[in-house]
């Protein structure tokens, strides 16, 4: 048997982290991302569980959103408008899309499930265009979401009820997009955000925490790993205890945010900073969960979705 026949072996990424997230980093620093399957929308599918449509945000940017709702809905004769879920993909920061196969499933499960009005967000990525340009980009998606400038949205979102979910690097962008929003609440009226929905979110420090010393080796995010995405995606310099790595610089200043919305979270410094301040952070954990399991197992999804419910619907 020739060796084009046999089996692709897994990337380890303890052994190889810029090619386990599809990236060659070359001698001089720079990297070349190699290329990725997507998933295009399919309006020719009226047998799926939901209906999408891809919207461009800001061409110069190349930012744009996924719509996902029920396509029951598009069915209905009742006029009720459905929950708004602003959804943040995760990727370190550096990898991933909207489009990005993994996401799909979750897009469906969340939006049917809770029943919710999706939107997931692409925003750029570093080391091209490093944090705050994330942030950035997501509190101009918001912006973008509240002046209804596609129908679906118009028809079907209740705006009155929004919140801000993200997976690992996506829940660090929900978490610090809270607190821009929290600054200017009458600018992104008739959008008002309810809650925060933090999933796996990716946080860091320069003092490892319990869980990260445990995943030293691990398959998934080892430590390896997580440090080659802060490293990238932080600002020139920074390490992993600026603000924007590390929630418990500057949580006490934050507190705007929490007494303006819920939270639903899972980390373990953040939980305690929020304890701190006397803010109830909501946490859930789940047997054989990993970091992305909801992404890449439907059960697991699922699961996610029924939790994402309860939390929209309380």
């Amino acid at each position: 048997m020739s060796d084009q026949n046999l089996p692709a072996m897994p990337i380890d990424p303890n052994v190889d982290p810029y090619g386990y997230v599809g990236m060659v980093r070359h001698s001089d620093g720079s990297i070349t991302r190699l290329q990725q399957p997507v998933v295009p929308v399919d309006t020719s599918n009226d047998h799926s569980l939901v209906f999408t449509k891809d919207v461009a945000i800001n061409s110069s940017k190349n930012t744009w959103a996924r719509v996902i709702l029920p396509r029951r809905v598009l069915h209905s004769t009742t006029a009720t408008k459905l929950s708004l879920v602003i959804y943040f993909h995760g990727g370190g920061f550096i990898v991933a899309s909207v489009d990005t196969p993994i996401f799909q499933g979750l897009y469906a499960s969340v939006s049917t499930e809770t029943p919710a009005v999706v939107v997931s967000i692409e925003y750029r990525q570093a080391p091209e265009h490093r944090l705050p340009a994330a942030y950035e980009d997501c509190m101009e998606a918001l912006h973008w979401i509240k002046n209804k400038p596609d129908q679906l949205l118009a028809n079907y979102a209740d705006f009155s009820k929004c919140f801000l979910m993200g997976t690992s690097a996506g829940g660090n962008i929900a978490y610090h997009l809270g607190i821009d929003a929290a600054a200017c609440w009458d600018d992104l009226k008739p959008l008002e955000i309810k809650g925060l929905i933090l999933n796996q979110p990716f946080f860091g420090g320069k003092e490892r925490t319990h869980s990260e010393v445990k995943l030293a080796n691990d398959n998934m995010l080892p430590p390896i790993l997580s440090d080659i995405m802060w490293e990238l995606g932080l600002p020139e310099g920074a390490d992993r205890d600026h603000e924007y790595s590390n929630p418990m610089v500057g949580i006490k200043s934050n507190k705007n945010l929490f007494d303006h919305v819920k939270l639903f979270g899972w980390v373990e410094v953040f939980s305690k900073g929020g304890d701190e301040l006397g803010v109830q952070v909501v946490g859930s954990f789940t047997h054989g969960a990993y970091h992305g399991s909801e992404v890449i197992d439907p059960l697991k999804a699922n699961e996610f979705s029924m939790v994402v419910k309860e939390f929209v619907t309380t």
